[in-house]
């Protein structure tokens, strides 16, 4: 394939899990009526952001993969419409709990699961008390004619995610996310480092980067937004602000991204026999 069509959603998301999926599923087909081939909701759109506070009563809102309503939702609308939806959801399985994203493709069907490898804990984002950290390793899935990897929000900080899944043959990195203000230093934006972040992955890896993140005031704290998407250089193609709700759609140019990282070379000069300290503990 020499081209895709990728598309990021950014919108509110409120206490009514029904509601939600419906306004995402609004924007998915606002966004296949366009031309978006792979489109990508924010992390647990299911509902609110509920890792602010510890609430055991909050794990009865995880569900098996198959049983999820988001999951199931995104599994009909992605048949209906002919598209690939990374789909985010809090996960049970059995007596564990997951930062979890379905891959689902233009049939309907899910590829696999990738649990989040990268869990954070802090004021406002207290995902250990919810979450195990991710047991399936990076993921890469092969849909709509080429290669994605996708990491889940705290992943996107981390060089390692993007090499790795770029590595095994992704062409184009997703990241669904939930992030906004910091509650134990209200002068901190995060917003420009985080959205920097993400660039320099599609630079070190010559791809293209999607990502997606919620906006609006939850809990006293307000997420924002700021999703966008670049090329193979870093560059932003679309953006949004802080407060937009709605679609970036932008047709990426695969085989020159292609080439410009085989000119680079970025892969050809790696020296993995010096890299042995990335994998010890500090």
């Amino acid at each position: 394939m020499t081209e895709i069509t990728v598309a990021a959603l950014q919108l509110p998301l409120g206490a009514s899990t029904p509601e939600n999926i419906e306004a995402v599923t609004d924007l998915v087909a606002f966004a296949a009526d366009r031309g978006a081939q792979i489109i990508l909701p924010p992390e647990l759109f299911e509902g609110p952001y509920f890792c602010q506070t510890e609430d055991e009563a909050l794990f009865a809102t995880a569900h098996p993969t198959s049983e999820h309503p988001s999951v199931r939702a995104m599994a009909k609308l992605a048949r209906q419409l002919k598209v690939a939806i990374p789909t985010s959801f809090f996960e049970r399985d059995g007596p564990h709990h997951y930062n979890s994203l379905a891959m689902i493709n233009p049939d309907g069907e899910i590829l696999g699961v990738y649990r989040k490898s990268h869990i954070p804990d802090g004021p406002g984002y207290e995902e250990k008390y919810y979450f195990r950290p991710g047991n399936t390793g990076f993921k890469v899935w092969d849909v709509c004619g080429t290669r994605i990897g996708v990491g889940i929000c705290w992943d996107q900080w981390y060089p390692e995610t993007a090499r790795a899944m770029a590595l095994m043959g992704a062409e184009l990195l997703f990241y669904p996310t939930a992030i906004g203000s910091e509650p134990y230093d209200a002068d901190l934006d995060t917003s420009r480092m985080w959205r920097r972040a993400m660039q320099g992955h599609a630079v070190s890896n010559c791809m293209p980067v999607i990502a997606s993140n919620r906006i609006g005031s939850e809990g006293g704290q307000e997420f924002y937004g700021h999703s966008f998407i670049t090329n193979e250089w870093g560059d932003l193609v679309l953006e949004y602000g802080a407060e937009e709700t709605g679609v970036l759609v932008a047709t990426l140019d695969l085989v020159r991204a292609r080439r410009h990282r085989a000119g680079m070379g970025f892969f050809r000069d790696r020296r993995p026999e010096l890299y042995g300290r990335l994998a010890q503990d500090i």
